[in-house]
């Protein structure tokens, strides 16, 4: 499946760039709320992926890098969560995951399932080394898998859907 919908690649210098950020950030403020309501929700469908994917995606890394970044820090301001200690980890796995989204969309100029698979995976192994070097185990890269293959499966439908649609 492919979709022809644009894909932008906004720059630091754009109003858009850090409006479209914020969106993404205010998302990723109200799906974990969301999701948190299952138990292990959190865990299951890692509501920040698919926000940081889709916007990565479709407006580039730029938009996506400035959510990574911001969202787990308003997010702990606002709520506590994340808990301090998994943060650091945290905002490295979702800043990769916005730098491999908004450069392969940038470099591919098309959204395909394929590629998000691609980008999923991509990011899910620098992830683990990150998660290696952080933590000296990769337990919880293993889990998104195991535990977490309904969100990655999500991230992906939904990214798809996000650069088709808006």
């Amino acid at each position: 499946m492919q979709t022809s919908s644009r894909l932008y690649t906004l720059n630091f210098d754009e109003v858009k760039t850090y409006l479209w950020a914020a969106v993404f950030v205010a998302c990723n403020l109200a799906l974990p709320r969301l999701f948190h309501l299952i138990p292990q929700g959190g865990i299951i469908f890692s509501p920040l992926t698919l926000v940081i994917l889709a916007g990565s995606y479709k407006f580039g890394w730029r938009v996506g890098l400035i959510a990574a970044l911001a969202s787990p820090l308003v997010n702990h301001l606002l709520t506590g969560m994340p808990a301090t200690a998994v943060m650091p980890l945290m905002t490295v796995k979702l800043a990769v995951l916005a730098l491999i989204a908004g450069l392969t969309a940038q470099q591919f100029k098309k959204c395909t399932l394929l590629l998000l698979i691609g980008v999923i995976l991509a990011t899910k192994l620098v992830g683990g080394l990150a998660e290696l070097a952080f933590t000296s185990g990769i337990e919880a890269t293993v889990q998104d898998f195991t535990v977490g293959w309904p969100g990655l499966l999500l991230a992906i439908v939904g990214s798809y859907l996000v650069c088709k649609y808006l």
